[in-house]
């Protein structure tokens, strides 16, 4: 299957920006569904990766130097950083026409199709992980669900369960809604709650 990844991915930064807009400045340090991040880590983590990818699509110099914790990236008021990197990767999308266009990225050389693909699942998926961190409740867009799923379809199990994607899938309840079940196959307890 072939999709848009640019749409997708200028999708997923809308998407995530409305939920970052709405964490409240108390909340940042609340703990999250990912393993020993607070919900800052996971804003860092995705600003980080949006500042590289919008390298990629220029076709600039690559910097994959690593925040630890990922916190430590964001600087000031986490929503005015992440806007700041969120209109540095919209600017990037902009010239960006060519989605078999190969590029240089941390996963060695790639198409831009490719490229910007996992970017965009992680907007969506981080997007849940920093809502559920601030006690919210997040459903995913009817196209993003079905754009997530074709990024993994037929992808084997070794390649997305290993440290740093996905943990083992959760089991979910049954008749559970299209957000349920994926936030389950990412490795994600749909009623993980923070404290």
């Amino acid at each position: 299957m072939t999709w848009n990844a640019l749409d997708a991915y200028d999708n997923g930064l809308s998407f995530f920006s409305e939920i970052v807009e709405a964490v409240p400045a108390d909340r940042w340090a609340a703990p999250s569904p990912c393993d020993g991040w607070t919900a800052l880590d996971v804003l860092g983590h995705v600003g980080e990766a949006a500042s590289v990818g919008a390298r990629i699509l220029r076709g600039g110099e690559l910097d994959f130097t690593r925040h630890d914790p990922p916190s430590s990236a964001v600087e000031g008021d986490p929503a005015a950083w992440w806007s700041a990197r969120a209109t540095e990767a919209r600017d990037a999308l902009t010239g960006a026409t060519d989605l078999d266009r190969e590029v240089d990225s941390p996963a060695g050389r790639r198409t831009v199709r490719d490229g910007l693909s996992f970017p965009a699942v992680d907007l969506y998926l981080h997007g849940w992980d920093i809502a559920a961190a601030t006690g919210r409740t997040v459903g995913f867009p009817d196209d993003a669900i079905v754009f997530i799923n074709g990024v993994f379809d037929g992808v084997p199990d070794e390649v997305t369960r290993r440290p740093g994607v996905f943990a083992a899938a959760v089991s979910v309840p049954e008749g559970g809604d299209a957000t349920t079940r994926l936030i389950g196959w990412a490795g994600r307890d749909p009623e993980w709650a923070a404290d």
